[in-house]
C-alpha cells in the first residue's frame, strides 16, 4: 500500500487529494506546515509527496529542494514529489524544481491518481 505525504495548507486542496486517493490502497498523511515536512518525511518513510505550488511560508519549490539536499546530506533516497500547479505556467517551476510529476488545480482523482502511480512506479524501476 503506497504511503501519500499530503503537503498544502489549503483546506479545499486537501479535500480534493483526499477525494482523489481514497481508494483503497492508499495511506495518507497530512502537513499544513511546510516548516515540518523533512522530519515527517524521515519519521513517516512516504513512497510519493503531493505538494501544492503554494504551501505557507516555504511553497512547494523550496519543499521539493529541502527534501533533495536532505536526502543528499543522509545518503538516502529521494522521496519523489507530485507538484499541484496553479496554473499550466507553472509546469516550468516544477520542471526546474525537480519535481517528478506535477498535475494543475483544478484536478481530476484521475490524473492525480496516475501522476502518483507513474512517479511511484518509476521510482521503483530505478532502484
Amino acid at each position: 500500500m503506497p504511503r501519500v505525504l499530503v503537503v498544502a495548507d489549503a483546506q479545499w486542496t486537501l479535500s480534493s487529494v483526499r477525494s482523489a486517493l481514497s481508494a483503497p490502497g492508499y495511506e495518507l498523511s497530512e502537513e499544513t506546515d511546510p516548516r515540518l515536512v523533512s522530519g515527517r518525511v524521515s519519521s513517516e518513510s512516504p513512497d510519493v509527496a503531493v505538494v501544492d505550488l503554494q504551501v505557507g511560508s516555504m511553497g512547494g519549490m523550496a519543499i521539493i529542494r529541502q527534501l533533495k539536499d536532505d536526502a543528499s546530506i543522509a545518503g538516502s533516497a529521494h522521496v519523489p514529489v507530485v507538484l499541484l500547479l496553479d496554473r499550466s505556467a507553472d509546469a516550468f517551476l516544477a520542471k526546474r524544481a525537480g519535481a517528478e510529476a506535477w498535475v494543475q488545480k483544478p484536478f481530476t482523482a484521475f490524473e492525480l491518481r496516475r501522476a502518483v502511480e507513474s512517479t511511484i512506479t518509476v521510482e521503483a524501476e530505478s532502484e
